[in-house]
């Protein structure tokens, strides 16, 4: 066996996910120190299964979304989770070296050595979300198996067909003391963020991620959380408005904005708010001249989800908001069979609307124009630290500004969301929008411990130095050397 299904929840179900991590734990153990040769070999086993099983994935993800691009697929999630797999099989030789720390120079020339060796914590637990499940099962399970841990895995109940393939392909990767899968809902979910792992890594919502840290805090364990959040979009005077508006588009579109790095709202000069409103529709039309039947065009993932978004609609038009619907093709989906929704562009939109207080994860897009780019800076300020931010532009000082003044997990400058893809770049929140970070080197030492190693000289370096009783004349001269200012 190398997972846990648990479809008809009970409590065994939460005794069989302890005794698989005891089990994971001893082999790990038992197989200390885990040499390099061992983690290239869990990493190739990880890009070999990612690779030959990417139609099976990419087609079970499309069911699972009532309609999903092939091609998007492929690139955000296949690429994307290929791409660390590769990073650190190349680079996890160097990142297991001992690093010198330097000593006072008296110690050095004595002989006294300083180090630090990254070690494997153990057990890592890894809660991965359903906008993109299988690139943030195989990102962080890069960096976790690069560090040298076990890992047990809970995708989402959301993707059921995504999270079972992944359960069986892994399961015929790997013993399930290397790295398995808990399969289940939400009773599943809890359960598994109860576990005493020696870390755990969660991606969703600020929400679950609240309740996911309180079941961690009992029994200490270090989190990782990636919570997404509502990601500004500042777009400068200084721009190129067609350019802007082209990427800002794409990346809204991408996956039908259900991404947690998704531009969530546009901050525009005031008057440019009517341009911005052209170029984004022309980018929509551009890129997706029909919605319905394109195959390159996402589905909400199911009933649930699209009408959370229609509420959002329905709440804002109430309250005032001017709502453009971008549907190039003039289709009608009131008719369709499936939960694609275009992109809805709201202006006049105010705090008191739903939209401007959730995360959207969906094609709606406000636009909230600025005289300023201090009231825009201000205005992110004044609400939760986000996980991504954007600015358009070419005035190197007001881009400076905007990176001096504003705190947010990321940014991307002249485009939306691509601070993910450089993998030596940290990926993680800050505040609301998440806690640590992961990815290449920071994903490694995220996962690792960071062991202190101090090596002592056959010299009596406490005598020497008076600091070994009794204490006396001797003791008081080095105590004064080393405190005064």
């Amino acid at each position: 066996m190398a997972s846990i299904q648990t479809a008809a929840w009970d409590e065994r179900d939460a005794v069989a996910m302890r005794s698989l991590l005891d089990r994971q734990r001893a082999a790990f153990d038992a197989e200390m120190p885990v040499g390099v040769a061992v983690r290239i070999d869990r990493l190739r086993r990880a890009l070999a299964l990612i690779v030959s099983a990417k139609d099976e994935l990419a087609a079970a993800l499309s069911e699972d979304f009532g309609h999903r691009s092939t091609e998007m697929t492929m690139i955000t999630d296949i690429m994307a989770s290929v791409g660390p797999l590769k990073h650190a099989i190349k680079h996890v030789d160097g990142w297991m070296k001992p690093e010198r720390r330097a000593l006072r120079p008296i110690l050095w020339l004595l002989g006294a050595r300083a180090r630090v060796e990254y070690q494997p914590k153990g057990v890592v637990g890894i809660i991965s979300p359903w906008n993109f499940p299988v690139n943030l099962t195989f990102a962080p399970l890069a960096n976790v198996l690069a560090a040298g841990n076990r890992a047990m895995i809970k995708p989402s109940e959301f993707t059921p067909v995504t999270s079972e393939l992944m359960r069986s392909l892994i399961a015929g990767a790997f013993d399930e003391t290397e790295v398995a899968v808990v399969t289940g809902g939400a009773e599943a979910a809890r359960a598994f963020s109860e576990l005493p792992f020696d870390h755990l890594i969660f991606t969703g919502s600020t929400s679950v991620g609240r309740h996911v840290m309180a079941a961690a805090a009992k029994n200490l364990v270090p989190v990782t959380l990636e919570l997404g959040g509502k990601s500004p979009t500042i777009v400068s005077r200084s721009a190129d408005l067609p350019r802007a508006t082209e990427r800002i588009a794409m990346g809204k579109m991408m996956n039908a904005g259900q991404i947690c790095l998704a531009p969530d709202y546009l901050l525009v000069p005031r008057e440019n708010e009517a341009a911005v409103v052209a170029g984004l529709k022309a980018a929509v039309g551009a890129m997706y001249p029909t919605l319905m039947a394109n195959p390159d065009y996402t589905s909400v993932l199911g009933a649930r989800h699209r009408e959370r978004l229609e509420a959002h609609v329905a709440d804002a038009r109430a309250k005032g908001a001017e709502v453009t619907v971008v549907n190039p093709a003039n289709e009608d989906f009131g008719q369709q069979n499936t939960n694609k929704m275009p992109l809805h562009i709201l202006q006049n939109v105010t705090d008191e609307m739903t939209v401007m207080q959730e995360e959207i994860f969906g094609p709606l897009l406000p636009v909230l124009p600025y005289d300023k780019v201090e009231s825009a800076i201000a205005y992110v300020n004044a609400h939760d630290r986000p996980l991504g931010l954007y600015w358009f532009g070419e005035d190197a000082a007001e881009q400076r500004i905007v990176l001096d003044r504003t705190v947010s997990g990321g940014v991307t400058i002249n485009d939306v969301i691509f601070h993910i893809s450089a993998e030596d770049l940290p990926f993680g929140g800050v505040g609301p929008s998440g806690m640590g970070s992961y990815h290449g080197l920071d994903g490694f030492r995220a996962f690792s411990h960071a062991k202190a190693v101090y090596s002592q000289p056959k010299i009596d370096l406490a005598g020497l130095a008076g600091f070994k009783p009794p204490y006396g004349a001797k003791t008081r001269k080095a105590l004064a050397k080393e405190i005064a200012i």
